[in-house]
């Protein structure tokens, strides 16, 4: 199956034009330069504010998000979301009902601006898929092959099994996506992370192969730095993959640990391991890209997307503290594929507090740099207990309408010279500063004095 949304303009000046959307990406429409659909900033659209609504794209879904404008986003002839006018923006984005899941054939209006919704959806035969999907499919049938006998997980659902060697020992905890247990291989003795991910929709064929190619990508990255996929594979309706067992627990707990925040001795050298990571993953060659003509073929990077303090996972080795970056990639593929039935605006999904202009303009085409501003978000939260940005009403217009505050601001302890860096990494408009997590680390090494 395959899918795409378009949005046609219907009423107004720039009827007749049309955008298409064939893949996960997020846009904003609006009266700024960066929004996309752009509308013009003139008087005959001074109705419609900069930053107007969000429209959240996976397709066949699309959900609308207003911002708390002033004049309202309507669809199909129904306010989703208004701000009153003894309303501040900030209070107008604490509408209780401001998002909308659209339809084919419904209509969003904003001004005198109409867009119609279209979703088309084609079946096509999976044989017409490329490069090698049933191969994938036969590669993770090796964790359902190790064993006749499925041992039962302790939860509290009683009719669940694993898949492979492993004795559950106990739940190491539960997100969005599903559970993560410490297990033990019954052959090499060796402690994983063993993670259940539940659809929650019905997971159809193509979308079970488009999260195993996915999860292959995240396969490939071996790196000291980032949590080591080991295996994965699905069965009876639930994914089972195994990772590195990283037994300091996250950088988020060691902060709960401390009080709440981390000296620079130890969150520095944290992030330059992070960053280490995200070098490696940001340039490794990855097997199964799509390609312009629709085929699967290599290509070079992966970014993560997801960047935060409880994705920064702790090791002990020998005695040192080892620093890997987590949950590369799957969370992300997992949405992606039409499977966690979730959306990026959804409460559900979280807020953006680590997350870059950059990637709530346009979600689609996340470029490196993304994850570096992330891990300077991390890194100035970990110093400080606080976001760079204050969320104050609706996060993603924080996002797109406020800078970051300068780290001295928060704690005026921190050496001037650590404090410009990190702030010129929270850079990001027109572009984010450090374009590479290379660049940002040598700038790091430079003034942390470590």
């Amino acid at each position: 199956m395959s899918a795409k949304v378009t949005l046609i303009i219907t009423e107004g000046s720039l009827k007749g034009q049309q955008f298409i959307f064939d893949s996960r990406t997020t846009c904003i429409i609006g009266r700024a330069k960066d929004c996309h659909p752009q509308l013009p900033n003139d008087n005959a659209h001074s109705t419609i504010s900069r930053y107007h609504c969000l429209l959240d794209i996976n397709p066949p879904d699309i959900r609308v998000r207003d911002f708390g404008s002033r004049n309202g986003t309507y669809v199909n002839g129904k306010i989703i979301g208004q701000r009153q006018p003894n309303q501040s923006p900030e209070e107008g984005a604490k509408l209780n009902f401001p998002e909308y899941d659209l339809k084919d054939g419904d209509e969003i209006k904003l001004g005198n601006t109409v867009f119609q919704i279209g979703i088309e959806v084609t079946s096509i035969e999976e044989t017409t898929q490329t490069l090698s999907l049933n191969q994938l499919t036969e590669q993770t049938k090796s964790l359902s092959s190790q064993q006749p006998s499925l041992p039962t997980i302790p939860t509290d659902d009683p009719n669940l099994t694993i898949l492979g060697n492993y004795t559950i020992e106990k739940l190491l905890g539960k997100g969005g996506f599903g559970e993560v247990y410490l297990a033990r291989h019954n052959l090499s003795n060796e402690r994983v992370a063993l993670k259940i991910m539940r659809p929650q929709i019905a997971a159809k064929p193509l979308a079970i192969e488009m999260f195993q190619r996915e999860t292959e990508n995240t396969k490939a990255l071996t790196h000291p730095n980032v949590v080591q996929l080991r295996d994965y594979g699905y069965h009876d309706g639930t994914f089972f993959l195994t990772l590195d067992y990283c037994d300091g627990g996250s950088v988020f707990e060691l902060m709960q640990q401390r009080g709440g925040c981390l000296p620079i001795d130890e969150a520095v050298p944290i992030i330059l391991q992070a960053l280490d990571g995200l070098d490696y993953a940001h340039n490794a060659e990855i097997p199964y890209v799509k390609l312009k003509d629709g085929t699967l073929g290599k290509g070079r990077g992966l970014v993560h997307r997801d960047i935060k303090p409880s994705n920064l996972l702790l090791s002990n080795v020998n005695g040192s503290t080892i620093t890997k970056v987590a949950d590369y990639g799957l969370a992300k593929a997992f949405d992606q594929a039409g499977l966690s039935g979730l959306s990026m605006s959804g409460s559900t999904a979280g807020t953006p507090h680590f997350m870059p202009r950059q990637q709530v303009i346009n979600f689609k085409y996340a470029k490196p740099e993304v994850d570096v501003w992330a891990i300077a978000a991390s890194l100035y939260y970990m110093l400080t207990s606080t976001f760079p940005r204050t969320f104050i009403g609706d996060p993603f217009l924080a996002v797109l309408k406020t800078n970051a505050l300068p780290i001295r601001n928060r704690n005026a302890s921190i050496p001037k010279p650590l404090a410009e860096v990190i702030d010129l990494a929270l850079v990001d408009k027109p572009e984010i500063y450090f374009q590479t997590a290379s660049d940002f680390k040598q700038a790091l090494l430079t003034e942390s004095g470590l």
